[in-house]
């Protein structure tokens, strides 16, 4: 009986395989064939960025969140907003306040970067810096560490005259206004999705180019609001003035981000401005700001492929706040509120807005989990609660008798929820002295897991004070 076993023929006949087809010989794969090979390997990323986020209505403590992991940052990002944003962060004492530099600009060891994803207020962006000088010695140099994708787009004098126009025009019509910040970030993102915005690239640029362009948007914007205050030639010439200034700061984004990712051995900084309850498309609209500050918007806004997305940490203020109108569900318009709001000094960093307080609301963080993923939570401002018998957490919403699976789209169905809470005791006593978890009240730390547990997320920080060493790392 023949055998289909594979025969090697010296007289050059074929050899056989045991199915009897012939056998093809793969020639040796030459260096090209072999680099080719390699290439549909799939790489792990060199460096992938850390991501810090606000998980509610934002003012939950990200710039100290931050200035913790800065520290030892290489590179520390801003993706999107503008000045519309605050993040107070303390050092030795000295309180800064960011509204468009990256609170890592505190380290004189760090890049910081400003993303195409970002709108920026040249006016406020210098006076900004100057005004962070005189506090202290942090921001020396500022300028030596910064740089400015040629992306961003540009808010004028004239976006923010025509923000506050849009609140006053939506106040007479309907009797309510968005509560927006009248930093022109609305009217320039609408500039730039209409395609007639200018960008940090246009002014460093061609200025003849930029000045035409500039005075078309100008009237544009008078057309739709005739009685806008605009004065173009004193505005221009205050563009012109920041030129040479800008023009160090200004580099290929995209480029930048490429090379920081795929070069040496980086540790790469996102901080997300406003929160994932304030998102365009994810927050409680029309109640909210114009860009993704969901970690989406870290790929857009730097120019970041998602595979290069590491971890992800959302901030999480130990009640919930919310500055301005909108519905808030676990809002405490009584003894409660004003006790939070006294004891956290509740005042928005970039309006002085007081804020509104209520219980933490974790149907609200949980859904924030669903759209961003976070990898563990920062849980800031628990010292706060230090003087209550006992705390209320939002674990569940119905309307009409009927539970609500998620967080609703609908603002006039969130406006209608009653909120189920669990009640926890509190502990009556200081954490601030605390700076290990194992040193907080057995109810405190009962708190903390029961948040952690909630969510199914771990808790990696604590907040019980105002600096960075008030951080308490619990893995």
């Amino acid at each position: 009986m023949a055998s289909d076993i594979t025969t090697a023929s010296a007289n050059g006949r074929e050899s056989v395989s045991l199915n009897g087809e012939p056998v093809v010989k793969r020639p040796r794969e030459s260096a090209q064939q072999q680099q080719l090979s390699s290439l549909r390997v799939p790489k792990e990323p060199q460096n992938k960025v850390t991501v810090v986020l606000g998980a509610q209505w934002g003012d939950e403590g990200k710039g100290k969140v931050v200035d913790l992991l800065a520290m030892d940052a290489d590179i520390v990002c801003r993706c999107q907003g503008g000045n519309n944003a605050g993040h107070t962060v303390v050092v030795d004492s000295v309180e800064y306040d960011f509204h468009l530099l990256p609170s890592g600009v505190l380290n004189k060891k760090a890049l910081s970067f400003i993303g195409n994803g970002v709108v920026i207020h040249l006016p406020g962006l210098f006076e900004e810096a100057e005004k962070n000088l005189l506090k202290g010695k942090g921001l020396q140099g500022w300028e030596d560490r910064l740089k400015i994708s040629d992306r961003a787009h540009i808010v004028f004098n004239f976006h923010q005259a025509v923000d506050g126009i849009q609140e006053q025009q939506r106040q007479q019509q309907e009797g309510k206004n968005l509560g927006t910040t009248k930093k022109g970030i609305g009217p320039a993102y609408s500039s730039k999705a209409a395609r007639n915005g200018l960008r940090i690239c246009d002014l460093v640029s061609d200025i003849k180019a930029f000045e035409d362009k500039f005075r078309m948007l100008a009237k544009h914007f008078l057309t739709m609001y005739p009685n806008l205050n605009i004065d173009i030639d004193s505005e221009l010439a205050q563009l012109k003035g920041f030129t040479e200034r800008l023009r160090p700061l200004v580099t290929d984004g995209v480029y930048f981000m490429h090379k920081a990712l795929t070069g040496p051995s980086k540790k790469i900084l996102v901080e997300g401005a406003n929160a994932a309850l304030l998102d365009i498309d994810f927050g409680t609209y029309p109640f909210v700001t114009s860009s993704n500050c969901t970690v989406g918007g870290v790929c857009t806004g730097l120019g970041v492929p998602p595979s290069y997305v590491g971890r992800v940490y959302g901030v999480v203020k130990a009640y919930t706040t919310r500055v301005g109108v909108g519905a808030f569900p676990t809002e405490q318009d009584n003894e409660t509120g004003a006790l939070l709001q006294s004891r956290g000094r509740e005042v928005g960093v970039t309006t002085g807005r007081r804020r509104r307080c209520g219980w933490l609301d974790l149907i609200l963080v949980r859904y924030a989990h669903m759209v961003n993923g976070f990898s563990a939570i920062a849980l800031t401002k628990l010292d706060i609660l230090d003087t209550l018998s006992e705390i209320k957490v939002g674990v569940s919403y119905k309307v009409d008798g009927e539970s609500l699976p998620s967080f609703p789209a609908n603002m006039d169905v969130l406006t209608r929820v009653s909120v189920e809470y669990e009640t926890l005791p509190g502990w009556c006593c200081s954490t601030e002295a605390a700076r290990s978890f194992e040193e907080l009240p057995s109810q405190a730390q009962s708190y903390v897991r029961f948040i952690e547990n909630f969510l199914q997320v771990p808790v990696k920080w604590v907040g019980v004070g105002k600096s960075r060493e008030s951080m308490i790392k619990l893995f």
